[in-house]
């Protein structure tokens, strides 16, 4: 069946969803918000929710972008549902494993084995001057140390074997035989372990990956169990989908790794409704913000850029040095549409290129079946152009449609997020 998570941000993936009059954006700081999006995502029997995260802010006047810290978050939202995973982005590059394992594992205690981490490697220099570095390390750098920070993270979840706490109020509560050092020397990281937490509930989190460049499709084929995908259609899809099951196989591995792109769908009864839903949030976007949007994807600055003329040319993604996966997918949608500005400008708003589906309940569901049927994906990232209607709008009107057709689950079976996802519990 397909996996469905829910990828919560802010007011919505739209870039001027916070501008709407019913928008949420005054509730951003109470966490109430976020656990009433987890319960509608729930009701759906979503896989699982989903967080990013940042360490910087460009210009608070153009909206929101972060505003809880999302590991803390998980930590209210476990205790708020009982079932649905609970997934955050962990930055390699600016955490050490010691501490992101410790957390993670924490949490897969605390919400009783539905926790998943998304580990990445950061990209901007702005996040990297709040972390102690003049400017962002370079590109093998952080994969070498994203490699290493995995390593070791799940050497400390296996730091405790599944038996070691005995709880012999007579004398022993733990065999200390069973918990153990890693004594990790590397190039990134000096580790003696144990852990201080007992081995997690699913023995490791779940890890997901997002890899778009050659170095993080590697990474994400040898120790990713589920993905994260940027896929502007079907057949660019299907290319990021054979080439990753190539490499998993080529890794040696013969485990089920679901690959999940980026979804957004604006909901109607008929298209013309959908497209005036969509439109209605278009019209709230402002070009200047919208330009400053497009220079943080494509690295120059935009702004002197003519609204209703071609896109400039953009240097080819070999020469890109920033964020590849969304870069290519920008140099598609120019080559494909051959947009003015402000038509690319539009088609970026919602979920910055990620596949975009408008239309009425069945049109959407007639789509994702399509895209699951043809190698495309497993299942999607789901990503609300605004919250929380996006979301009520999809649980109430698509999730019925796949379910008739025997896609989605009606009922949760297990109780993990490994469980949702079909993935087997490592053994020590």
């Amino acid at each position: 069946m397909l996996h469905l998570n829910l990828f919560i941000f802010g007011c919505g993936h739209h870039r001027a969803a916070w501008r709407h009059p019913d928008s949420s954006a005054e509730r951003l700081g109470d966490i109430r918000y976020y656990e009433e999006l987890a319960r509608t995502a729930e009701r759906g029997k979503l896989d699982a929710i989903f967080f990013a995260d940042g360490a910087s802010i460009d210009s608070i006047g153009d909206g929101p972008r972060w505003y809880l810290e999302p590991l803390t978050t998980m930590a209210a939202i476990a205790r708020a549902t009982s079932h649905i995973g609970l997934i955050s982005t962990v930055s390699s590059t600016f955490f050490t494993p010691f501490h992101a394992a410790r957390m993670v594992a924490s949490l897969d205690h605390i919400s009783g084995g539905r926790m998943g981490w998304n580990v990445v490697t950061s990209m901007f220099d702005a996040e990297a001057r709040n972390h102690g570095f003049d400017a962002m390390p370079g590109h093998d750098w952080r994969y070498s140390r994203a490699e290493e920070f995995v390593d070791v993270a799940l050497k400390l979840f296996d730091s405790w074997e599944d038996d070691a706490l005995v709880i012999d109020r007579n004398g022993l509560y733990g065999e200390p035989s069973r918990v153990h050092k890693i004594d990790h020397h590397g190039e990134h990281f000096l580790v003696d372990g144990p852990l201080t937490v007992p081995r997690p509930p699913q023995g490791h989190p779940v890890l997901f990956q997002a890899g778009a460049s050659d170095q993080g499709r590697d990474l994400a084929a040898r120790r990713a169990e589920a993905i994260y995908a940027v896929a502007y259609d079907l057949p660019a899809a299907q290319v990021y989908y054979r080439d990753i099951k190539q490499r998993v196989r080529a890794a040696g591995r013969d485990a089920f790794v679901p690959i999940m792109p980026g979804l957004v769908t604006f909901v109607g009864s008929t298209e013309a409704e959908a497209r005036a839903k969509q439109r209605e949030l278009d019209v709230l976007l402002p070009s200047d913000a919208s330009l400053r949007q497009l220079g943080t994807f494509v690295l120059q600055d935009c702004s002197a850029w003519e609204l209703d003329a071609p896109v400039p040319a953009l240097p080819p993604l070999s020469e890109f040095k920033g964020p590849q996966g969304r870069y290519a997918t920008i140099l598609r949608i120019i080559e494909t549409e051959q947009p003015t500005v402000r038509q690319l400008l539009g088609r970026l708003a919602a979920g910055g290129g990620h596949c975009t589906m408008v239309g009425t309940p069945e049109h959407i569901a007639d789509q994702m079946e399509h895209w699951f049927r043809n190698e495309g994906a497993d299942g999607f990232n789901l990503m609300p152009p605004s919250l929380p209607g996006g979301i009520d709008d999809f649980v109430e009107q698509v999730i019925p449609i796949l379910q008739r057709r025997g896609l989605f689950r009606t009922g949760y079976e297990h109780s993990t997020l490994r469980g949702h996802l079909g993935l087997q519990r490592p053994s020590r």
